[in-house]
This record gives structure tokens, C-alpha cells and sequence, in this order.
């Protein structure tokens, strides 16, 4: 029988299969990242990336890394990670379709919250896409500016409407 409950664990490389079909089932082409590049990014924070899993299979992933507010990731870009972390920057998360409705994605951002606040960083960042505003300001975050140029310059790589946002986390 098929365990029905859903748990968080650390991702693995075994499970880039997995995360790279749970990518493809929900963004549209602009933002499908390759696996040698969700690899190499697993590599660089591999203890900031969590995959939940339910029905005996991986059906939702976070990946996100140690950074600075105010600066953010271009879309296919490396991964920075930040020596002098203040922040979790939460680079991508995405449930499958067929999971929809299980709480898996709010779950894993309470996940990575906890994992964040442990090590001391005082907040966490993203950028919204995909009309995910909503889900984001739920979670807490709010709209903001990244820091300069360069960093919006890092915004504008992201297609249709995209929102650097950041949301101030509880201290453990």
C-alpha cells in the first residue's frame, strides 16, 4: 500500500528526474531549466534544496540558496552563494499539477523558513512569476526593489509580469 502522507526531505541528485518532470508539467517553455544546471545549483547549496513526497513519489521541490537581500538570481543564471548570508532566496518552487491541493508548497516554505532561521538569516527572497503574487502574499512576503541596476537588470531575464519580493523571518 501507498503511504497517503506527505513528508519534506533534503533533494538528492537522484532526484533531478523527478524535479526536472515536475518542471516541465508546470511552466510554460521561457522558464524550463536544464538538469546539468539544476545540478550544478544543488552542488553550490545542497543544503537548501527539499523535495516533498507523497504517494510513494516526489510530487513538489524548493530549491533555494544562502544570499544577500536585495539581490536575486537572472533566470537560468548559477547560483551565488553568499559567503555572509543574511537571507534564503527561494529560486524556484513547484508542485505537480496532480498534487495540487495537498498544501505541499506551503509546506515546504515552512520547511526552508525553519531551515533559514536556524542559521541566523533574517529573511527570505524571491522573485514571483507566473502570477504567483497572490500565493507569495499569503506566505508573507511583500514587493519590493532589488538593489540597483544590475540586480534589476537580473529581474527583467524573468518573462511577463516578475516581482522581487521578501518576506522577514521569525529568529529559532
Amino acid at each position: 500500500m501507498v503511504p497517503d502522507t506527505a513528508f519534506v526531505r533534503a533533494m538528492r541528485a537522484a532526484d533531478l528526474d523527478a524535479v526536472l518532470a515536475i518542471q516541465l508539467a508546470c511552466y510554460g517553455a521561457g522558464f524550463v531549466e536544464d538538469g546539468e544546471l539544476i545540478a550544478r545549483r544543488l552542488a553550490a547549496a545542497p543544503h537548501t534544496g527539499w523535495v516533498a513526497e507523497h504517494g510513494g513519489g516526489v510530487r513538489a521541490y524548493l530549491a533555494g540558496y544562502p544570499s544577500v537581500a536585495g539581490k536575486l538570481t537572472p533566470l537560468h543564471g548559477e547560483f551565488e552563494v553568499a559567503a555572509r548570508a543574511d537571507s534564503l532566496y527561494l529560486h524556484d518552487l513547484a508542485v505537480h499539477p496532480d498534487a495540487a491541493g495537498l498544501g505541499l508548497g506551503p509546506r515546504l516554505v515552512r520547511h526552508a523558513w525553519a531551515h533559514a532561521a536556524q542559521a541566523g538569516w533574517r529573511h527570505s527572497t524571491l522573485v514571483s512569476v507566473q502570477s504567483s503574487v497572490g500565493f507569495w502574499e499569503r506566505q508573507g512576503y511583500a514587493a519590493t526593489q532589488p538593489d540597483g541596476a544590475e540586480q534589476q537588470a537580473r529581474l527583467a531575464t524573468y518573462p511577463g509580469r516578475s516581482v522581487y519580493m521578501i518576506r522577514r523571518l521569525d529568529p529559532a
